[in-house]
């Protein structure tokens, strides 16, 4: 919807509502244009999507201008937000509502697939953000209805991350259960190969169409080529015959959640409260952490046992005795519960005024505890191991960086950022012992977000190797008293 470059098609420089000044087309399709605009009042670029005159009968626009406005009040991190909501009547006979939104100028997924399928790792981390933005809007009785690659923007938070990750947008066929809606006469509602079987049978429908939908995508994303392809009624009557085909190189947990998102009866898809949970278990999956193992027979109840407490979760094998042989490493060097140490309170100090940041510490991840061997500007000794951003950072082996926890969704949800401690900005270092395992995190932290420089990043790895210098040289001490 977004596409960048597109000519201009003469609407250039119209002021819209006294407001939005037209720029360049940016996109084109069968009900609306999208062009780049300026908004005059606020000073800053958004995207305007115009609707054909057409599409909307002129005593149906204050009704269904007042449907559109509910979606105005959408705003979280994985969806293109709705600005503003508005009626062109330029032409009096031919009025036209249009859509103020977020301008995210970048590719969409459909233009991503076409140079061929994702990492099971990326599909699981823009699974996950869409999972995130569609139970957003599936709480407030809205069916999004038309999932499909070209409607998922892509886009790269910061310069330094390797995989984009996925905005929602184009609500335009948008609808809460009963409510009328924009669409050309006698014209199928969203588009063919996405649909779900009940949207391709014309039946009611509800949150759990979109999730079928969803579902496509996702396969697409592994296989690189449509499910469903071909004409209208072809691929519409395809998806009746016979369920999607889930490669077999999959994972069972891919196999399985898949195999619910595009079950053939509604009842027995997850809601996308289900799908976020067993989404964020497929990240840690792909990324060397936990993984829970769906396998309960029926779709709907996998996925809900994947959302069940921790205790019942089943770990994969591999993941677990990786984690088991972590913590091992973490005992080996007997750091947890430990007295202050001067050496380690100097290096929290000298990183704290580097970084001209409020909290400096040196972490040790435990099993359910991410514990302070060291810690400048924080009272706390030690919090829940969810609770740790570096919990996160230990699954790298690079430095992790969150530069605005709040246009972050690795840490939107973390509770140093969510709540009252309100942390914003985060760098942390991994401190990995000689055979590689991650014991912790040398980290600054802030309240207010903030840039770093690869200088930065350096000085803060350099020190972070001090301390695993110091953690080597004390144990090796240790060594030659015992002998």
């Amino acid at each position: 919807m977004h596409k960048v470059g597109a000519k201009s098609d003469g609407e250039g420089q119209r002021l819209l509502h006294g407001r939005y000044r037209l720029g360049r087309l940016l996109g084109q399709g069968g009900m609306a244009k999208v062009y780049k605009a300026h908004d005059e009042f606020l000073g800053r670029d958004v995207a305007v999507k115009m609707f054909r005159s057409h599409t909307v009968a002129a005593n149906d626009l204050r009704r269904q201008k007042s449907e559109i406005t509910v979606l105005a009040g959408l705003n979280h991190h994985s969806l293109v937000t709705l600005l503003d909501v508005a009626v062109d009547k330029t032409v009096p006979r031919e009025p036209r509502i249009f859509f103020v939104l977020e301008l995210v100028e970048g590719i969409d997924l459909k233009e991503r697939l076409a140079a061929g399928p994702l990492s099971a790792r990326h599909v699981a981390q823009i699974g996950c953000d869409l999972a995130e933005g569609l139970e957003f809007v599936h709480n407030r009785g809205i069916v999004h209805r038309d999932i499909k690659p070209a409607n998922i923007l892509m886009v790269k938070y910061h310069d330094g991350d390797k995989a984009a990750r996925a905005k929602l947008t184009d609500f335009g066929i948008a609808m809460r259960p009963g409510a009328t809606h924009i669409t050309a006469e006698n014209a199928v509602t969203g588009s063919v190969a996405y649909l779900s079987p009940e949207q391709a049978l014309g039946e009611p429908m509800g949150t759990s169409s979109d999730i079928y939908s969803f579902g496509l995508v996702l396969l697409e994303c592994f296989t690189g080529v449509m499910e469903y392809p071909g004409a209208a009624v072809v691929s519409a009557v395809a998806r009746l015959i016979r369920p999607p085909h889930i490669p077999a190189s999959l994972s069972p947990g891919w196999h399985e959640i898949l195999s619910a998102m595009t079950a053939r009866d509604p009842g027995d898809r997850p809601s996308a409260s289900d799908l976020v949970k067993a989404l964020r278990q497929r990240v840690s999956a792909e990324s060397g952490k936990h993984a829970v193992r769906l396998t309960a027979p029926s779709f709907g109840r996998a996925l809900r046992a994947a959302a069940a407490p921790a205790e019942r979760s089943v770990l994969d094998a591999s993941d677990a005795r990786a984690e088991r042989a972590r913590l091992e490493a973490v005992r080996r060097y007997d750091l947890l519960d430990t007295p202050p140490d001067r050496i380690f309170d100097r290096i929290t100090a000298m990183a704290a005024r580097v970084f001209g940041v409020a909290v400096a510490t040196v972490s040790v991840v435990d099993s359910d505890r991410v514990w302070f061997k060291s810690r400048h500007g924080l009272e706390v000794q030690q919090v829940a191991r969810v609770e740790g951003l570096c919990a996160s950072a230990i699954l790298h082996d690079a430095p992790w960086i969150v530069q605005d926890a709040r246009a972050d969704p690795r840490a939107l949800a973390n509770p140093l950022v969510a709540g009252e401690t309100g942390m914003q900005f985060y760098a942390g270092v991994p401190l990995t012992t000689h055979d590689g395992f991650n014991l912790g995190a040398l980290s600054v932290m802030d309240r207010s977000p903030r840039t770093v420089t690869a200088d930065e990043i350096s000085t803060l790895t350099d020190l972070a190797a001090m301390v695993m210098r110091e953690l080597d040289l004390r144990r090796s001490g240790q060594r030659l008293a015992r002998a």
